[in-house]
């Protein structure tokens, strides 16, 4: 009897061991099924997320269905003048063949009546402006305003139906690894749609005006220029406006126009006609950690204030140099970017609260935000401000910056002259605006040598080194 219990518990145990590996190895999810999901989640942590590209994971066709009807091709139509040089010199002939010239981008229709938002330099210098939509229908479009700092641009159409349209998503919310799509219409083939993820956020690529790109994977070509760069949801997160390239097409990276900078721009131009700057009032860098061994600091993230401007916000908030911003309202700065970008969203009188370090410790204050047109800057005795439309007008200029006073030892002689003369470039790099110029200078020794290259208040050019 006792050999028969021993018998009859080791089959069980052979029983039991069999069952075990067969439901281990072959069973549905066994590790040799035919059925084992090829996603992986991490069952211990109630906040994991799938990973893969199996249809179960992400669904792009939502999105691209809400989004492939309200990108449109835009069709940019200028004409330029070509005159014959040797007609001229020979015969005394004046006149000059008429050239047609056609450059075409996408668009982004952002209302039901025919708002559309595309890129500046799509529209640059156009005088006709057509649209074709998706549904093959062609529209003469208006130019309402443009921004050329931040390279958009507002049409409007005036269509025969009511249009499809893209709303508006919160790009700063969009997070690094996100997939994104990019939509365009660049060869007037009907709308394309590419998928990426969002590669980097608040990219600056040292351009003179936006400085807090959204960088993301997704094919983007220069037809593309004006197209929608949407989440998952199909919300506008995004103006494709320029691709990284040594050839002119898609390598591998690609930059879009934050949406809630651009829907900023929009509402501007709409209500005002113009685009409302504001300013926090601060110059100085972000730190890194070269900049922050060279200021003797420990911290290697934020913006250091190296100056506060007269009479702004920042000053009557009581911000100094030396001061770390590390956030503004709810949003980290990290970089130059990060700043330059919120302040982007924002329009003067807009208050913000800025978060900031001062020996070691953390406070907050609420600061409002002065109007650009306001903004002054001092280097070497100089004082300079941003140039009015009356300035543009007077000149014929576009961009610069006034000499408001002179202080400056060696230079209070000649102050009569120099007061209200505008300076045009500084080391050949164009004086755009304060803005500019305070970045430039920044860059430079406080006993280096500079060349100005300026016109006087007779509209007269003039050059010297200060």
């Amino acid at each position: 009897m006792n050999r028969f219990s021993q018998l009859f518990l080791a089959s069980l145990l052979s029983g039991a061991v069999t069952l075990g590996a067969y439901k281990l190895l072959f069973d549905t999810n066994g590790y040799f099924s035919s059925n084992k999901n090829p996603i992986t989640t991490l069952s211990t942590d109630s906040y994991a997320k799938k990973v893969g590209l199996s249809a179960d994971v992400i669904d792009f066709t939502e999105a691209a269905e809400k989004t492939i009807h309200t990108v449109v091709h835009v069709k940019n139509v200028s004409y330029k003048t070509v005159s014959n040089p040797l007609l001229e010199y020979y015969y005394g002939y004046k006149g000059g063949q008429t050239q047609e010239q056609v450059g075409t981008g996408s668009g982004v229709i952002i209302s039901a009546d025919g708002y559309i938002v595309t890129n500046n330099h799509v529209i640059k210098d156009a005088s006709e402006i057509e649209i074709t939509l998706n549904n093959k229908k062609s529209y003469k479009a208006k130019l309402i305003g443009t921004d050329s700092k931040m390279d958009i641009a507002l049409l409007k159409i005036d269509a025969d139906e009511i249009l499809p349209y893209t709303t508006f998503g919160n790009s700063d919310s969009v997070k690094v690894g996100e997939w994104v799509l990019a939509v365009g219409n660049p060869y007037n083939l009907t709308s394309t749609v590419t998928a990426g993820i969002v590669s980097a956020k608040a990219r600056d690529l040292g351009t003179s005006g936006i400085q807090s790109f959204i960088q993301t994977d997704a094919a983007v070509n220069p037809g593309n220029s004006g197209g929608a760069l949407v989440n998952t949801r199909g919300d506008l997160i995004g103006i494709n406006t320029m691709i990284s390239s040594m050839t002119g097409s898609y390598v591998g990276y690609s930059f879009a126009v934050p949406s809630n900078i651009a829907r900023k721009i929009i509402e501007d131009l709409m209500e005002f006609g113009n685009v409302q700057r504001a300013i926090l009032g601060v110059e100085g860098g972000e730190l890194n950690a070269t900049a922050s061994r060279e200021l003797g600091i420990n911290q290697t993230e934020g913006f250091y204030i190296g100056a506060v401007t007269k009479n702004s916000g920042a000053e009557r908030s009581g911000l100094q140099k030396g001061d770390i911003i590390v956030k503004l309202d709810n949003q980290k700065i990290a970089t130059f970017a990060d700043l330059s970008g919120y302040i982007n969203t924002k329009r003067p009188n807009d208050k913000i609260l800025v978060t900031y370090t001062r020996d070691g410790k953390n406070s907050v204050v609420p600061v409002l935000l002065s109007k650009n047109e306001f903004f002054s800057t001092e280097f070497k005795g100089i004082e300079l401000e941003n140039i009015n439309a009356a300035d543009k007008k007077k000149f014929n200029i576009n961009y610069g910056v006034k000499i408001k006073s002179i202080s400056n030892e060696n230079l209070v002689q000649y102050s009569t002259e120099l007061k209200g003369s505008i300076i045009l470039s500084i080391d050949n790099v164009k004086a755009k605006d304060i803005e500019t110029v305070s970045k430039l200078l920044n860059t430079k020794e406080e006993n280096e040598s500079m060349r100005l290259e300026m016109i006087n208040k007779n509209g007269e050019i003039f050059r010297v080194i200060i």
